[in-house]
């Protein structure tokens, strides 16, 4: 009949029955046909949405396929099994955010047609003309829902057009027609990424069961860990003591012993699932984490190390202290990044600030205002402000509030930089223009201290919130859309987003956590350093200035630096708890 997805899902269910009878080389042999069609089809979606979403949907075939290559490699260790469960683990994650770093290199309007230049700027026009039309419609006393809904359908009409406009002049670009997508790594060649002090961790969250591959460059061991449940319900322990602290009527200095050793007893137990069996292969290694499920939500470092159990702050003992730690999407995303950053020179300028952006025309530094007159809003603002306001409620904040702490973070790390090689960009100046600037691309280390966040719900709302008003008081753009960060050029080292909750995004399965990384690693950074959870004001200036003292006059690379100051803020004791250090985290390249 020509149905391929039938016949994959079909061959599925039959490696399913085979295995429950216990037949399981028949079942890897119908597995192995089914993930092929899948891959096969997968290859001819050309929108890259379309194929991020059919890759979810066929997740089960693959946890499947890894389940099943472990149980083989229970009954015959010395087979191979658990590297090709490996290999599999790789073949299904991250394969739009590989894609996406191989096609940076492209600029895919090159010759472009002037028929496909004019459709495209006529859509844009359109689109554009139909958002004000929504916009005003929204803003009308009573509102028509019949309208706003079909204005709406033809806004999402229209974005269908681009994706499809989009897709036919990748067609026309021949370097995209010529393009090569990376296959996947294989043991052997993962094991060329790592060096020998360095440890990958590679977790592979399952229903039933869970895998844990630990990698050097001359060994492979693998674990078998408790299903999702179990693992979940662990992480949920851990976060809950963290998170609680973000609340305005918290205060974590001044918690009590009895309520910090909840968080301490959480951290002992997640490490007694997910490290304890590979106790005996850290050593004092680097950790490269490849994480899966609720394990990308959290801080390993403040993981207690493993069979050193904690009940309080003074017998806390955290994989930091042991360990330098990186976290990565894939290593056939790190391997493909590293392709592209091995073209490249260094910036030769050192740090560009952005901090203390102004957010509303009530704040004390907007002057010039008429009084009681409220400025008129374009149509591009209007839509950022509704963006803006549903990003705060996603957050649980009604509205921005100012960030006076990161101007004083700003000041002082700028001291560390000589001013010829260093550029800042304060209240009102800190904005979108700044950000888009071609200037950017000039510096290793790029710094926004600001508002940030992930939406989970719709990825491609993440992102950086800069000045909203000018001097007087007027609205300006002030939204850096997860699209704009993709436009960006910023082949920068390290691009760190000292904001809240910026590591988080909607986790995609098969491509983990969609949102600000993937669009910096995609721009050029190198590395990115988000946070995990609404960072505190006072205590982040403290670990941002030893941090980046520890890159610029320590010369540690940002993870080494990232421990040290890490370390720095857990000896001092308004600090220890982890809630004040833990959130930030490096993603990307580590050597």
């Amino acid at each position: 009949m020509g149905d391929r997805s039938g016949e994959a899902n079909t061959l599925y269910n039959v490696a399913y029955v085979e295995r429950d009878k216990g037949n399981l080389q028949a079942a890897l042999t119908q597995i192995e046909a089914a993930v092929k069609i899948i891959e096969e089809l997968r290859t001819k979606i050309d929108d890259q949405e379309l194929r991020t979403s059919y890759f979810a949907t066929v997740q089960d075939y693959y946890q499947f396929y890894i389940d099943l290559l472990m149980q083989l490699h229970k009954k015959e260790p010395s087979k191979g099994y658990a590297a090709q469960a490996l290999h599999i683990s790789e073949r299904s994650r991250a394969r739009s955010l590989i894609e996406l770093l191989t096609e940076a290199n492209i600029d895919i309007r090159k010759n472009i047609t002037p028929d496909l230049a004019a459709a495209e700027q006529r859509l844009q026009l359109l689109r554009e003309a139909k958002e004000k039309q929504l916009s005003q419609l929204a803003s009308q006393q009573q509102p028509s829902t019949e309208i706003i809904a079909a204005t709406k359908k033809e806004i999402e009409d229209i974005l269908n057009q681009q994706r499809e406009l989009t897709n036919k002049i990748r067609a026309t670009n021949p370097e995209y027609a010529a393009l090569k997508y990376p296959q996947p790594l294989t043991l052997p060649q993962i094991q060329q990424q790592l060096d020998k002090d360095t440890l990958l961790l590679q977790y592979s969250v399952g229903e039933e069961r869970s895998y844990l591959w630990a990698v050097t460059p001359n060994s492979l061991h693998s674990y078998e860990l408790p299903g999702r449940d179990k693992i979940g319900q662990a992480v949920e322990k851990y976060q809950k003591p963290l998170l609680i602290c973000q609340k305005p009527n918290v205060n974590c200095q001044e918690r009590s012993p009895a309520q910090k050793a909840e968080f301490f007893q959480a951290a002992t137990q997640l490490s007694q699932i997910i490290l304890a069996p590979v106790a005996d292969k850290l050593g004092d290694k680097r950790l490269v984490i490849v994480a899966d499920g609720a394990l990308q939500d959290i801080p390993f470092a403040a993981l207690v190390a493993p069979n050193t159990p904690a009940t309080n702050q003074k017998d806390y003992q955290p994989l930091i202290l042991q360990h330098e730690i990186v976290n990565l999407p894939s290593m056939t995303a790190i391997a493909t990044h590293r392709q592209k950053l091995r073209q490249r020179q260094p910036a030769p300028k050192t740090l560009a600030i952005l901090a203390n952006p102004v957010f509303k025309p009530n704040d004390t530094r907007v002057t010039g205002k008429p009084e009681g007159v409220t400025p008129n809003l374009d149509t591009r603002d209007q839509l950022e402000q509704s963006a803006l306001k549903r990003a705060a409620r996603s957050l649980n904040r009604s509205e921005w509030d100012a960030l006076p702490g990161t101007q004083k973070e700003a000041e002082a790390i700028l001291p560390l930089v000589p001013p010829a090689s260093s550029l800042s960009a304060f209240n009102f100046d800190a904005n979108y223009d700044w950000v888009t600037n071609k200037q950017l691309s000039q510096y290793r280390y790029v710094h926004f201290a600001t508002h940030g966040f992930a939406d989970p719900t719709n990825p491609e709302l993440s992102g950086i919130v800069l000045s909203l008003v000018n001097k007087q008081g007027q609205s300006t753009r002030g939204y850096l859309r997860l699209g704009d960060i993709f436009n960006l050029d910023l082949p920068a080292e390290l691009v760190v987003l000292s904001a809240c909750e910026t590591g988080l995004g909607k986790d995609v399965k098969g491509e983990g956590l969609v949102g600000l990384t993937r669009g910096l690693m995609y721009a050029g950074s190198a590395s990115v350093a988000l946070s995990l959870w609404q960072v505190n004001d006072a205590a982040t200036p403290e670990l941002m200035k030893e941090f980046y003292k520890q890159i610029l006059e320590g010369k540690k690379s940002p993870n080494a630096a990232l421990r040290a100051a890490q370390i720095a803020m857990l000896q001092n004791k308004d600090w220890r708890y982890p809630y004040y250090w833990a959130a930030f985290t490096i993603q990307g390249e580590w050597q």
